[in-house]
């Protein structure tokens, strides 16, 4: 065939393939380009001249010249191939485009590739751009776990703690469902004599619930060392989430007990929260609330919210958040506070550690599927 004559079934075809957006490279047998339409030209910036007649050395060196030519030959192979690769430009910029190649053979059995270029670059910048967008977000993820874990360990310092002190023993738990929650409790001194034990539950869960308990529980801290009753205390934390806080909806709960280790006696106050568990002489009592929950409304606490106990050698008194006894089973029955009783009141001979581990085996073998709510539990022992 003489040098660029062009076969018939291109003659008859090359109107067709000028109109086409796609940029159309023809090569003959010997991989020399016959003909170029109109939209290679847009792409490239090339003259025709400057493309009629070459072959992809001219355009393509080294490695890529090697990749380019492994494809040829895969579609000679299976008479067509498809893959992401560029096209130079005359300026010496380089045009991402997927690249399709179709063996055709005409009547004499000549073999000619029609090569066609999709211009990507759009496609490229997007997913340059969105590169760019996830590792903005992977990092913002790592501080997140960063700040994240910073907040697990200061939630941590909010939990309540073991203890021997004077003639109580204390062990204490304080499990969040999520990296950090709302529940917190504290077992901390007051002067020689006095024990204060709290449990609290901030309404929610996740970030915002750990910020407002972190703040009531410095509030709450900040009374009981001043050593104020338990019922003025209460009605200081109302009154504090009511001005200071203002979250329309948001409350919380507290069971809150101050044991007298001269005298051996407790007195205790419980705002909207699970009732404590007494237990005392192989019998059990709930210990309800006397007032509502706090943060919602003015009256919220009672006028003599306070309950008096005398407490005998061996008496054991357990203070929870309601993520212990909102437990359902398969069949959807709430464990609720009559059956966690009877397991506390079934351990209640162990030694103090093991029953709290009774407890929260009762608790598991209870529950069907994950754990849903911060778990928070303290167990008092009278020597």
């Amino acid at each position: 065939m003489a040098d660029l004559e062009k076969p018939d079934w291109l003659l008859q075809t090359e109107g067709i393939l000028e109109t086409l957006n796609e940029a159309v490279l023809i090569l003959d047998d010997c991989s020399r380009s016959i003909y170029v339409n109109e939209g290679l030209i847009r792409m490239t910036g090339f003259r025709r001249e400057d493309v009629l007649g070459k072959m992809p050395a001219h355009f393509w060196q080294g490695a890529d010249l090697e990749e380019l030519q492994r494809e040829i030959a895969r579609s000679h192979r299976e008479g067509h191939n498809r893959h992401e690769f560029f096209i130079p430009r005359a300026d010496g910029a380089r045009v991402p485009a997927i690249v399709s190649t179709r063996v055709v053979e005409d009547l004499d059995g000549r073999q000619f590739e029609i090569v066609t270029f999709t211009d990507i670059t759009q496609q490229k910048r997007a997913e340059e751009m969105l590169r760019h967008a996830n590792a903005q977000l992977e990092e913002r993820q790592r501080e997140i776990e960063r700040d994240l874990a910073l907040a697990a360990r200061v939630q941590q310092s909010l939990a309540p703690s073991n203890m021997n002190w004077g003639p109580f023993c204390v062990e204490a738990l304080y499990q969040p469902v999520s990296t950090i929650g709302g529940d917190f409790g504290a077992v901390t001194p007051l002067g020689a004599d006095q024990l204060n034990l709290m449990v609290c539950d901030v309404s929610g869960h996740g970030i915002s619930s750990a910020l407002i308990a972190n703040r009531i529980y410095s509030e709450t801290m900040s009374l009981l060392e001043r050593g104020a009753d338990l019922g003025e205390m209460l009605r200081g934390l109302n009154q504090f989430v009511l001005k200071q806080i203002q979250m329309s909806g948001f409350y919380f709960s507290m069971a809150v007990a101050r044991l007298d280790a001269r005298h051996r006696r407790m007195s205790f106050a419980n705002a909207g929260h699970p009732p404590a568990i007494w237990l005392s002489d192989g019998r059990s009592r709930l210990l309800e609330s006397r007032s509502a929950v706090l943060g919602l409304i003015e009256q919220a606490v009672e006028a003599d919210p306070t309950q008096e106990i005398e407490l005998r050698p061996g008496d054991r008194v357990m203070l929870y958040t309601d993520g212990v006894s909102e437990v359902f089973n398969q069949e959807e029955e709430l464990l609720g506070f009559d059956r966690l009783q009877e397991i506390a009141r079934r351990a209640m001979r162990m030694p103090l550690c093991e029953m709290k581990q009774a407890v929260l085996d009762g608790i598991s073998a209870w529950r069907h599927g994950p754990v849903t709510d911060d778990m928070s539990l303290v167990l008092i022992e009278v020597k």
